[in-house]
């Protein structure tokens, strides 16, 4: 098949949708397929570009079979609702440039990645005047979050967002998307059954599996095997509402083994470090976004991983960084709504510890009881069964490569 996949996010970005996208052209070229990816140049999660790409322009990187073109972008300093759109924009923008390029290529399946949900837009019309089929392939659903998180206030807007994804959702020869509680919200979209195809977020089992503490990053981040670390690791953006451990910490305080440790870049970061410095927070720390090579060490490190959302948010988006927990067998204290598809999926499996979003004195609670917890073995034993069962990455990618093929033009 010829492919071409069209994303805002993209490798080398180890946090959020880049990683996956990367992994999933990477596969499907290896497995003789022809994909061509147009992209931007690498700027997530710490929303300033990476420093190899820094003044360039509009490039072509070629591996094999793989092809990837890459467009500027503006990142904007300040992320807030307007200045996002503006960003997302600018890509939308940018890439016109490969797509004049591309539009002569006839492509058996073009495949768009949201978000941001506009990136549908120029895919449709493609697969409209060449006659491919269009694939919708959604992560977060962008409109809703928005709307739940209060980061764009016009109603009105709101709205016509709402109906430009909704005409896209229904318009794509196949929507897929990563989660359960996310296809009930596609679904109620107006997109029907058979049109949808589930596609989990999967893991390389033999990448990310169980270490020891000697082998993490303990000893090189001056830990002790003795403390107990409870991890955040990921993007620090206002999705995951990271300022409930500002008061966990502080409640945590009197108890000198507990250290919660938060690995990440994001928009949120410098607000969070500068409130744990006010408040004298000594056993709260920041350390930057590790490399892939290095993100099982660090997961390694971890006695309680802590995966943290905020409310009316677990059934819109899904925490990439679960997927390597998982398969790290690592034990989770989750911050979910009661009835969604990630708190119910952690309850029925037993792979860890659901509590309220944005409740710190639950959050610190949860902490301490899963630190001593007469399951915690279980637990882990349990998540790493979990990701070999169902998070398989050659099992899921070979699926989807068959519903690719089906739908091939």
């Amino acid at each position: 098949m010829k492919i071409l996949l069209y994303s805002i996010s993209y490798s080398p970005e180890v946090a959020g949708s880049g990683r996956f996208n990367g992994e999933l052209t990477e596969w499907l070229a290896e497995h003789n397929h022809k994909v061509d990816v147009i992209t931007a140049h690498p700027y997530y999660p710490e929303w300033r570009v990476h420093p190899q790409y820094r003044k360039k322009m509009w490039l072509k990187e070629s591996r094999g079979r793989l092809t990837v073109y890459r467009t500027p972008l503006h990142v904007p300093s300040t992320v807030n609702g307007k200045t996002r759109i503006i960003h997302e924009l600018s890509f939308v923008i940018g890439s016109l440039f490969h797509w004049a390029r591309l539009c002569f290529t006839k492509y058996d399946v073009v495949i768009a990645v949201c978000p941001p949900f506009h990136v549908g837009f120029l895919p449709f019309l493609y697969s409209k005047i060449r006659g491919s089929s269009f694939i919708f392939h959604v992560q977060d659903l962008q409109v809703d979050a928005a709307r739940s998180l209060g980061l764009i206030k016009s109603k009105k807007f709101l709205n016509i967002l709402d109906l430009s994804e909704k005409f896209l959702l229904r318009k794509a020869d196949k929507v897929s998307s990563i989660s359960e509680g996310m296809k009930r919200n596609i679904l109620s979209k107006g997109v029907s059954n058979e049109n949808y195809f589930m596609l989990e977020n999967w893991v390389d089992t033999n990448t990310f599996k169980p270490m020891t503490f000697n082998e993490s990053l303990r000893s090189e981040l001056s830990f002790l095997n003795t403390d107990k670390i409870a991890l955040y690791s990921g993007n620090i953006g206002e999705k995951q509402g990271l300022e409930v451990l500002i008061d966990t910490a502080f409640k945590l305080r009197k108890y000198s083994n507990i250290k919660i440790v938060v690995s990440g870049e994001g928009v949120a970061r410098e607000r969070l470090q500068n409130s744990a410095t006010q408040r004298g927070l000594n056993n709260l720390f920041f350390f930057p976004l590790r490399s892939f090579e290095e993100l099982p060490r660090l997961l390694a490190m971890a006695d309680i991983h802590l995966v943290i959302q905020k409310r009316a948010t677990s059934d819109l988006v899904m925490p990439s960084k679960l997927t390597a927990i998982l398969a790290m067998g690592g034990a989770s204290i989750i911050s979910a709504d009661k009835g969604t598809s990630l708190s119910d999926t952690i309850t029925e499996y037993k792979l860890g510890w659901v509590v309220e979003p944005e409740e710190a004195t639950m959050l610190a609670d949860a902490i301490i009881s899963a630190f001593n917890s007469s399951e915690l073995s279980t637990i882990r034993e349990n998540a790493r069964t979990y990701a070999e069962n169902f998070l398989n990455k050659s099992a899921i990618l070979s699926r989807y490569e068959r519903m690719l093929q089906s739908m091939a033009k």
